[in-house]
């Protein structure tokens, strides 16, 4: 937190140190992202990804959205980027970006998205998309199921202040839960610890990791988390 001398801004405990939430997934087939905040290129550059095939948005707020730029790079190797969004979120990207969107940019090699709007399911390479409508204060996000021949391995729900009863027992029994645990307090447009673990007990997926945590929420406190309940790192890799 710019100007903070919080105990977890000053953390020597480099998990302490967060950057915006954001995912990358590989699969044998094919590789994308969800979200691309302002610090998508540090992201990418730290964790040496040289291949992204897809951008799969949650909503359009500025730290979700304000790395979009810096998929040119990706979108050079392979001539264009597909873009995968709500309407409302992708009315917003072409809003804000619209020197790409409208190609108005001339020079060769630059960001060429490909919309695509998302209705519901959709496939990238094997893996299903399954879009999860939760809500984020009085705006609607989207939060996405990752399945695999019928699987469910991930649901993520980086951003949201509930979890209807519909999705959760759509996502029921995944394997990892990624879940919005801004802090312990409450929040109006974030779950709170309580909250998440209220979600995680109607879900019961084999595994829950809290994303999207401010510095209100130091790593310390995963020891006071149930033993299947993790607390997620920048550079946290999972394989399933």
């Amino acid at each position: 937190m710019i100007g903070c001398d919080c105990a977890v801004c000053h953390s020597t405990d480099p998990r302490d140190s967060r950057l915006r939430a954001s995912i990358h997934v590989a699969t044998p087939e094919c590789s994308w992202i969800v979200d691309a905040g302002a610090d998508l290129r540090t992201q990418v550059l730290r964790e040496n990804i040289r291949e992204i095939d897809a951008v799969v948005f949650t909503h359009s707020h500025t730290d979700h959205i304000m790395g979009f730029d810096d998929l040119r790079r990706f979108s050079s190797f392979r001539g264009g980027m597909p873009v995968y969004a709500s309407s409302a979120t992708m009315k917003d990207l072409k809003r804000v970006f619209e020197f790409a969107f409208e190609g108005l940019n001339p020079f060769p090699g630059y960001l060429r998205p490909e919309p695509h709007l998302v209705t519901g399911p959709f496939d990238l390479g094997g893996t299903r998309l399954t879009p999860l409508p939760v809500p984020h204060g009085n705006s609607e996000v989207y939060g996405y199921l990752f399945s695999r021949g019928g699987k469910k391995y991930v649901a993520y729900l980086s951003d949201c202040s509930g979890v209807p009863d519909k999705i959760a027992n759509a996502i029921k029994g995944v394997q990892v839960l990624v879940i919005d645990a801004l802090r312990s307090l409450p929040h109006p447009t974030h779950l709170s610890v309580d909250q998440a673990l209220e979600v995680a007990s109607r879900v019961e997926p084999g595994r829950t990791f809290f994303t999207h945590i401010s510095h209100e929420l130091p790593q310390t406190f995963e020891a006071n988390l149930p033993s299947n309940t993790f607390i997620a790192y920048d550079g946290l890799k999972l394989e399933l």
